[in-house]
């Protein structure tokens, strides 16, 4: 049985009709850029996300770009971000002039540890962006208050935990502001990129709204040095139509998870996902690690298998950061993860059937 990490076709042509009917409401509006459609999805997506604002813009790395901005963090400012990240949580800190600071995450869970983050404060520091890393969140309560004593904002970047909940609530809603992508492999994702910024602070929302777009409120009269930065009527016309449906498929998801954490656990040398039990992830990526990552990825493509390295090379090795002089063994949690760590196919259209053959070829495997 072959088994692709992710099927995108079937995906979107699961709900084919309800797309061709928006996308044809948009054509024939005639407005394609900030109007109806964008405006009924910021309304539905912040309301979902448990905040009073809900603003789309290009993608998910601008999402955490405009709310530094919006804050005002620049040169000259640290902010504290997870060493064991995708890049563009780094990449969002260094676009707006400042500094990232990495802290080492808790090793079972992948996120950023909040017992290590004091000592990585300065008087620099002001802001602390945690992510969500692979859709389960991290431990927010530990993290505000460490921001509350310190006097930072918390920025979650909420880019894989679309519908993930921490102790009862859910991303997005979780700091001062959160950062959405929607790229089309996103739990909730578009058919292009896109991206929102959630929050409750009608300040920051008012500064990201004039900020994405030319830094102008009103036409032609730019207020600020902004941006363009927008989610378009198209793409917010069809993640409407995706968020209906986007707790169905978080729930295939959590069972396809199920399937493998009891099919794969007591597997010598392999390590299962741990969720700490105020969490409820919605996985958007099922994670193992095993020290012959790459020798098992290569005998599951070998059986059809797709499985993805998410991520082979931690942001502060990456050429991009090279200026910042850190070496290997810096940052050994997350160095040791990105050697061993690999996504199992996992996604709203994937069958529990395939998810127990996926299970049976890890196993033969090992």
């Amino acid at each position: 049985m072959t088994v692709p990490f992710l099927d995108l076709k079937a995906i979107n042509l699961s709900q084919a009709d309800e797309l061709q009917a928006a996308f044809k409401r948009v054509l024939e509006s005639g407005w394609y850029i900030l109007g109806g459609a964008t405006a009924a999805f910021e309304t539905e997506f912040a309301a979902y996300s448990g905040s009073k604002h809900g603003i789309g813009v290009a993608n998910g790395l601008d999402a955490i770009f405009l709310i530094l901005k919006g804050y005002g963090i620049g040169p000259g400012d640290e902010v504290i971000v997870p060493s064991n990240t995708f890049v563009a949580t780094w990449l969002a800190v260094s676009h707006c002039g400042a500094t990232p600071v990495p802290v080492e995450p808790v090793e079972a869970t992948y996120n950023i540890d909040p017992a290590l983050i004091e000592a990585a404060i300065t008087p620099r520091t002001r802001a602390i962006i945690p992510v969500h890393l692979y859709g389960q969140p991290a431990d927010m309560d530990a993290i505000n208050a460490i921001a509350g004593r310190h006097g930072l904002k918390v920025i979650e970047d909420s880019a894989q935990a679309h519908g993930s909940t921490c102790r009862g609530k859910v991303a997005g809603s979780l700091g001062d502001a959160a950062a959405f992508s929607f790229y089309p492999g996103k739990n909730l994702g578009a058919l292009g990129d896109g991206g929102a910024v959630t929050t409750s602070d009608d300040q920051l929302a008012d500064v990201i709204r004039t900020y994405r777009n030319y830094g102008s409120k009103v036409k032609y009269h730019n207020e600020v040095a902004g941006y363009n930065s927008r989610l378009d009527e198209l793409q917010a016309a069809l993640l409407s139509v995706k968020l209906k449906t986007l707790d169905q498929g978080n729930a295939q998801r959590r069972a396809i998870a199920a399937v493998y954490d009891q099919r794969l656990a007591g597997i010598p040398g392999l390590v299962l996902p741990v969720v700490p039990e105020w969490a409820d992830p919605v996985w958007h990526l099922y994670v193992i690690r095993h020290p012959q990552r790459d020798a098992l990825a290569k005998k599951l493509a070998d059986q059809g298998i797709g499985t993805i390295v998410h991520y082979p090379i931690p942001p502060h090795l990456q050429p991009a950061y090279a200026h910042m002089g850190y070496k290997e063994g810096d940052f050994p949690i997350s160095e040791a993860i990105h050697r061993e760590v690999l996504s199992l196919p996992i996604s709203p259209v994937m069958t529990l059937e395939q998810a127990e053959e996926v299970a049976r070829a890890v196993r033969a495997a090992l």
